[in-house]
């Protein structure tokens, strides 16, 4: 094997793991712009040494495995990749290429800003949705359509005049605020924070209930209509009429006259973009006239009439003075890198995260280092590396911590775990204030007149030291402290004593239990119906209840086997607590379709959708959004999608009416 053809193999492997990592894993290892580097010294050498072509190269392809986790469907049309730039050059250099093959003729362009999210097809039949694709490796990709349906940015049934079909491609996206919140809920569980928003919205696409992916705040930016009759003549006519029908197109898209109007356009948002409620990583530039789209085609991997620009990650220098801990609820524990203050994307930033301490120790980190910090894709920014030259020899080693920095118990870390934690749940002053904190939060318990705040206050003045207490509260106790009339102290005590009336599922979520979030707690709450059944379960009875895997069952019983637990559950009964479900709302339920998997499809003229699915699960059925061999039964109505039918019948399933269905049932 010659050197040259060493050359290309080297970098063909290392790309085709780059693009596993990235696209199946979600755990890239390299930044977009070192990939593209490597991407295009191979695409260099394969066009030098066409000896050593080959079709299965990273550069023949865009990239990726499809994840077999759901359905895989077949594009109708490709979804091609785009071919980057990252200065004025490439895209005068771009311009000349797409002159040589039209001649001579006027060009019209448009710039979008460039998303970093997770790709979607969307098809639409008759004005309504029909299925949601994800990119996949752009020839098949999966089908997310139950998960797509949860984003309300998204039409179901289009407004106005319709194409009858048509496909349109858009950037499923994760706004910093959602993004921030997420993390939050996430430390405050005992959770790692997510890395980025554009890997969470990606993964979020792949998650198996669509409930929990209603529960995320994702988005979608449209920026492409694909049509076999499409009566607009320009990308921007199409777009704008997309956005007439309900879609949600950006507003920063902007017509350009030339190459002048384009990089104005960039270096406008190469500032602005930082103001922006999403991540953006460039700009799209395409070539308006669809007839002169048509016209260029494509190349193997990427259409000629467009290019992206990519802005580059921005990055500071400063020191890092010293690392702090955070104790979460849970006794998790989070190291934090405190700065000399510096500006980074139009900030001024005094902290970054370090996760772990393995981080600290991949990074051979020290106090007073230079270290660089980087803001691309995170909210929170992060180290990414030590300017080793400027290390000086009063630098120190950082010696992660051994004792909780708020109660002094020494921490624990248990075996494939990444983070410490402070095993002293009852007597941790942040733990405590942190579990009741999420007790009275919005989603749990929603105590009005009661926030974090006072919590600490009430903590402090030792009025309480676990939630149970809240109930022993008086005006009388609250009105003499700090900041407190008597009108807040009512408030305070009305509030608390509502919550009694709290469903026993958002109780059950309001306990803290690591890892039973809002849709475990649903799950367990109706299928044991109240806590007695529960604390009385066993491992091997947990984890044969839909969705409960091993870790979420050695969490629950951890918790119940703790006498400290079993206590406050004995005194939130004593306060009449709703600690089981309302037997009425089970007297008509049956286990009559114990095992039996629907798929419900179509408009309905007895029941409607949501009546039909809660009937099914009322009689011990379960509902899924989308057909695989694992579907029982498809309850066909009016107008259902062709390719749930086609589907349907390739897979020999059952298609029963909703007649048949009500027979079934008696």
């Amino acid at each position: 094997m010659t050197t040259v053809q060493g050359k290309i193999q080297t970098l063909r492997e290392e790309l085709r793991q780059h693009n596993y990592r990235y696209y199946v894993l979600d755990e890239p290892s390299i930044s977009d712009f070192d990939f593209d580097v490597k991407l295009k010294q191979l695409q260099e050498l394969e066009l030098k040494h066409p000896e050593f072509a080959d079709p299965n190269s990273p550069t023949q392809r865009v990239g990726g495995q499809v994840t077999k986790n759901f359905n895989t469907v077949t594009h109708k049309n490709r979804m091609y990749s785009l071919d980057n730039s990252y200065s004025k050059e490439d895209i005068l250099d771009w311009e000349k290429r797409i002159q040589k093959i039209l001649g001579d003729v006027v060009l019209e362009f448009t710039c979008e800003l460039k998303y970093d999210g997770a790709s979607i097809n969307l098809s639409y039949e008759n004005g309504k949705f029909l299925k949601a694709v994800t990119r996949g490796d752009g020839f098949m990709g999966d089908d997310v359509t139950a998960n797509v349906k949860t984003i309300r940015s998204i039409p179901l049934v289009l407004r106005g005049e319709k194409m009858t079909s048509f496909d349109i491609r858009g950037e499923i996206i994760l706004p910093l605020d959602g993004f921030e919140q997420m993390n939050k809920d996430r430390i405050e569980a005992g959770e790692d924070p997510y890395r980025n928003p554009r890997n969470t919205a990606s993964g979020s696409l792949k998650l198996q209930d669509s409930a929990e992916v209603a529960n995320r705040p994702l988005d979608c930016l449209l920026y492409q209509v694909v049509a076999e009759k499409n009566p607009f003549p320009t990308h921007y006519e199409t777009l704008s009429h997309a956005a007439s029908l309900g879609f949600k197109v950006p507003k920063t898209i902007k017509l350009c006259k030339n190459i002048d109007e384009i990089i104005e356009f960039l270096e406008f948002w190469d500032h602005k973009r930082h103001e922006l409620p999403y991540e953006t990583d460039g700009v799209v530039i395409k070539v308006n006239s669809l007839h002169y789209q048509e016209e260029l085609g494509y190349t193997a991997k990427a259409p000629r009439w467009a290019l992206a620009y990519k802005f580059k990650a921005e990055q500071a220098s400063t020191i890092l003075n010293k690392v702090t801990y955070q104790v979460g609820r849970t006794g998790a524990i989070t190291p934090v890198a405190n700065l000399e203050p510096v500006e980074l994307a139009g900030t001024i930033v005094k902290r970054a995260s370090l996760h772990n301490a393995d981080q600290i120790e991949k990074l051979d980190l020290r106090l007073k280092d230079t270290v660089y910090v980087e803001k691309g894709g995170e909210i929170i920014p992060k180290i990414v590396g030590i300017y080793l030259a400027q290390r000086g020899m009063d630098t120190e080693p950082i010696q992660y911590i051994t004792h909780c920095p708020d109660c002094g118990t020494e921490l624990q870390r248990k075996e494939g775990d990444a983070k410490h934690y402070c095993p002293n749940e009852f007597g941790c002053p942040t733990q405590i204030t942190g579990r009741i904190q999420h007790y009275i939060s919005r989603k749990a318990m929603n105590i009005d007149g009661l926030g974090a705040e006072s919590v600490e206050l009430l903590f402090k003045n030792g009025l309480i030291n676990n939630f149970a207490d809240l109930y022993d509260l008086s005006p009388d106790q609250i009105i003499p402290l700090e900041r407190m009339a008597e009108k807040s102290a009512l408030n305070m005590v009305n509030g608390i004593e509502a919550s009694k009336k709290i469903p026993f599922e958002k109780v059950l979520f309001a306990l803290g239990i690591r890892f039973v979030g809002e849709t475990v707690a649903k799950k367990l709450a109706r299928h044991y119906k109240n806590i007695d059944s529960l604390m009385q379960s066993s491992y091997e009875e947990l984890i044969l209840v839909d969705e409960i895997g091993e870790r979420i069952a050695e969490s629950i019983i951890h918790f119940f086997s703790d006498q400290g637990n079993r206590l406050l559950i004995d005194r939130l009964k004593n306060y009449g607590l709703n600690l089981s479900i309302d037997e009425a709302l089970f007297a008509d339920q049956t286990e009559i379709l114990k095992g039996k998997v629907f798929v419900v499809s179509g408009v309905f003229q007895i029941l409607s959708r949501n009546e039909l699915k809660k009937s099914i699960e009322d009689n011990g059925g379960k509902v899924t959004g989308s057909i695989s061999k694992k579907t029982s039964f498809i309850i066909a109505g009016d107008n259902m999608g062709p390719s749930k039918k086609e589907k349907a019948e390739s897979l020999g399933i059952p298609m029963i009416s909703e007649q048949d269905y009500l027979t079934m049932l008696q």
